[in-house]
């Protein structure tokens, strides 16, 4: 489309650089006013012919036309002629000889000129022979000339380097096939090999538009194709594929188009923050989360036509171009399929005609883990077929007895699994699967779309059969060994967020299909009831175990009565490490396993002694305090020692620590000079999947406060703390501390925090400084704090739960309410999803009790103040 006359008018008086500064402001006002009336295609080469304007204009003004001998050239994106708003601008400056001092220094201010407008560009200077010799070492460069054209210059140097580029093909076909498929593998596992991430990379992701253009690429180097209409006549696409393609490029411009101006800046990250704006440059409206589903549903299908179509056409392409390197005897598998090299395909075209014949294939894929993919003309098959369906493939009775059978088989939820997920099968034959296609997560601590995210979790289930993983999933892998039934827990994981996005509890909507799934399918009711209560319960294990006192044998006793039985703990302590683990790949951490892990195991104990017969707490602690003695006579102290010691604390404190815990600090004490002052230890090697911080020191009750203070400002995350005052007037503080990413601290860090917190108890006055640095991200999906005060199981205490943004110094604010109210804390319980924090303490008043309901109301109001003061 035609620039606008102003803006031509303006470029032709254009001088200075402020009047180029005042051009592009005009033209970024008329390109966003354009944006929703125009074609996107125009847009983007309306950009290119603007940057073309301004280039040939400042190649004048710089009077780099003065030079005979140079010619100023496009390449890649700009190139083809296709700019997004903000998309770097390339540019090759060709020179028949090593410039002079005046060429250089004409060049400098042409280049400098482009940096003050704030362009991003990427340039270079070279002879005929420097491009040559740079052509053969790199690939990348390769490329970008594949799309070059001249924007001003000596016409005669650009033709002689065409001609060079055409008759020097230092890459033949074949080897820069193999390089664009091997960087398009690199890239793909940069990006964990899925589409669909969260925040996806529109360009770069699989079924971004890196892969349309290596297509492009590959089709222009060795069928010397100007446009990817040339790939019907060479019989690669079909009319039908071609428009699909166009309708997809068009679609992922637009999102990119969009997220440009959203961001105001070259970003090809769809980030949270720009999803809202993007979608309401879109047309998908301005309703913020519903909106961005939308947005994000298309895009996500897009993503996945893309990924299938580039498969597709880079197969047909090996086939043409590596001709020697893939020829295979085909070997028949049965009538209807045949394997070629690692390659599955049909016999005749109309195998799918009976439609469990589609689940026959991924049973084979199953039976020979030497099949890895599927042959293009068979996919193109499959393909076709999926969209011709009228129905459900569940539907059909021959499709659930194959699906049947690929579940239950040794293999079938491996690869066979992962390649119906990016086919479409299991959209086609789970209907409620498309429903979780693409759909966004708004918790802020899951990386991927629903389905991705389920599927990852079934990947992670295969894993526990896998010896080579025994390692990783230690006691699922020995739990699987006695599963009766896995096929079980493959369906509870398949079920276990597929109502997501409907509205209402997820989990029990979701065990309603699961059981309908199963009777559909002909599982007994005692099964379906199995698969149904796991996905009801699904968080069960992870919420008991990151919010709860797992010491307590009464939190054991009421999540046994819940699980009622061995088998079902099975199965739901590997459903719940397969889901956390497919969550995102920061989530999951030695922490974390130890709590799962510690629970599982004290609910088995309980579960074997008896539901009846739980566990006296004189029993446990005589248990406790029998192993750490043990250990502590080991290391060399004496038993009335030993004694001393513990006569100081109550009974609580040796149910609420482990008997690693209570020897670790008890040897700390043990080696303490003076009990009358403080003592600080920090662990030097993990324990209970963290690192401890144990304070030993006169009450105070301003010091939780002081010390989560001091751990903040060094920057490591409290996971839980724990608070027991002694019989003499002191207090002993234990908190498990994690790095920002998750790892136990290191040693140098362990030793730094120790000295903060010395420092701190030796001047209590001392101020500590914890620096707000707040990410403005996740702003749109509004979290309001939450105060709930809850009854405890003693009845003494209460329990408070804080749901607020983790901003830095929460728990310090929080300390500072419970100082000014006059509570003790008795223990605490830290959880950080995403950057939602999710609190849990054990308070009391001053006097040791429960709190009445005057003060829980002030309590709530002044911390929901505090909250809403920090957060807004």
């Amino acid at each position: 489309m035609a620039l606008p006359n102003k803006l031509k008018t303006l470029l032709d008086s254009a001088n200075t650089l402020e009047d180029f500064k005042d051009c592009s402001a005009y033209f970024y006002k008329w390109l966003s006013n354009e944006f929703s009336k125009q074609p996107v295609k125009y847009l983007i080469r309306a950009r290119a012919e603007f940057v073309d304007l301004m280039l040939q204009k400042l190649y004048v003004i710089t009077e780099l036309n003065r030079h005979d001998d140079i010619a100023l050239i496009a390449v890649g994106g700009y190139g083809r002629g296709e700019l997004h708003p903000y998309s770097d601008i390339d540019f090759l400056v060709l020179v028949r000889n090593e410039p002079n001092e005046q060429l250089k220094e004409s060049l400098g201010q042409f280049v400098t000129f482009l940096w003050d407008l704030g362009l991003e560009i990427g340039h270079s200077v070279r002879t005929h022979e420097q491009v040559l010799e740079q052509k053969k070492q790199d690939v990348h460069f390769t490329t970008s000339l594949l799309e070059c054209r001249l924007i001003s210059g000596n016409e005669l140097e650009f033709e002689r380097l065409k001609s060079h580029i055409i008759e020097t093909p230092i890459w033949r076909s074949e080897e820069f096939f193999i390089a664009k498929v091997d960087e398009q593998k690199i890239r793909r596992k940069k990006c964990h090999g899925t589409a669909y991430n969260l925040e996806p990379n529109v360009k770069e992701n699989p079924g971004g538009l890196r892969d349309l253009q290596t297509i492009f690429w590959v089709a222009k180097k060795h069928f010397h194709a100007e446009t990817l209409r040339e790939l019907i006549s060479h019989g690669y696409l079909t009319h039908e594929e071609y428009q699909e393609l166009l309708e997809c490029i068009e679609n992922l411009w637009n999102i990119r188009f969009a997220l440009h101006l959203a961001a105001g800046r070259n970003e090809n990250r769809l980030l949270f923050d720009y999803q809202p704006h993007a979608a309401e440059l879109l047309g998908f409206g301005s309703e913020g989360k519903a909106s961005v589903e939308r947005m994000m549903k298309r895009l996500f299908r897009i993503m996945s036509r893309v990924r299938e179509m580039n498969q597709m056409l880079l197969s047909y392409f090996e086939q043409s171009i590596l001709v020697d390197q893939v020829k295979h005897q085909p070997q028949p598998l049965d009538k209807n399929f045949e394997r070629v090299g690692n390659r599955i395909q049909v016999t005749d075209p109309s195998v799918f005609f009976k439609r469990e014949h589609i689940f026959v294939l991924f049973e084979h894929i199953a039976d020979n883990p030497e099949i890895t993919d599927i042959e293009p003309n068979t996919l193109r098959t499959m393909r076709q077929v999926r969209r011709r369906l009228l129905g459900d493939l569940q539907d059909y009775a021959g499709c659930r007895d194959a699906f049947l059978r690929l579940i239950k088989h040794p293999n079938g939820m491996g690869r066979a699994f992962t390649l119906m997920h990016k086919h479409g099968i299991i959209a086609a034959y789970l209907p409620q699967w498309r429903n979780i296609f693409g759909q966004m997560q708004f918790d802020l601590f899951h990386a991927y779309t629903v389905d991705e995210h389920t599927h990852k979790l079934i990947n992670n289930i295969y894993k526990y059969f896998d010896k080579n993983k025994q390692k990783d999933f230690p006691i699922c892998s020995e739990i699987v060994t006695r599963m009766d039934k896995p096929e079980l827990l493959y369906l509870a994981g398949i079920f276990h967020d597929i109502a997501k996005g409907r509205g209402g509890d997820h989990s029990e909507l979701g065990a309603v299909d699961a059981n309908t799934f199963c009777k559909m399918h002909g599982f007994s009711n005692s099964e379906a009831r199995l698969v149904a209560w796991l996905v009801e319960n699904h968080l069960l294990m992870s919420v008991t175990a990151q919010r709860k006192d797992i010491n307590d044998p009464n939190v054991i006793a009421e999540f046994a009565s819940h699980v009622k039985n061995e088998r079902q703990l099975d199965y739901l302590y590997c459903l719940t490490v397969a889901d956390i683990r497919a969550t995102n790949d920061n989530l999951w951490n030695d922490w974390k396993n130890t709590l799962l892990r510690e629970l599982y195991l004290h609910t088995q104990r309980a579960l074997r002694a008896g539901l009846e017969n739980p566990m006296d707490m004189r029993d446990q602690i005589r248990d406790k305090k029998q192993q750490a003695k043990h250990r502590l006579i080991e290391l060399g102290f004496e038993e009335n020692q030993i004694d001393f010691i513990w006569s100081r604390f109550k009974a609580n404190y040796f149910t609420a620590f482990s008997e690693q815990q209570i020897s670790w600090q008890s040897e700390h004490l043990l080696k303490v000079k003076d009990l009358s002052d403080f003592s600080v230890v920090v662990g030097e090697k993990p324990l209970h999947g963290g690192t401890q911080v144990f304070v030993y020191s006169p009450y105070e009750a301003s010091l939780f406060a002081k010390l989560v203070s001091v751990i903040g400002s060094k920057k490591a995350q409290i996971q839980h703390a724990q608070v027991m005052t002694t019989k003499d007037g002191f207090v002993v503080f234990n908190f498990v501390i994690l790095e920002q990413d998750g790892d136990p601290v290191s040693i140098n860090r362990a030793r730094s925090i120790r000295k903060g917190i010395e420092s701190l108890l030796q001047d209590p006055k001392k101020k500590i400084r914890v620096k707000k640095n707040r990410s403005h991200r996740f702003k749109d999906f509004n979290i309001k704090p939450k105060v709930i005060v809850r009854p405890h199981a003693r009845e003494n205490r209460n329990l408070i739960e804080i749901q607020a943004i983790d901003i830095p110094g929460l728990l310090t604010k929080i300390a500072e309410v419970f100082q000014a109210n006059s509570l003790h804390i008795h223990a605490a319980r830290i959880t950080t999803v995403g950057e939602r924090a999710e609190d849990f303490f054990v308070i009391s008043n001053k006097d040791y009790q429960a709190l009445d309901e005057e003060h829980k109301v002030k309590l709530q109001r002044d911390l929901m103040k505090k909250l809403n003061a920090e957060t807004n």
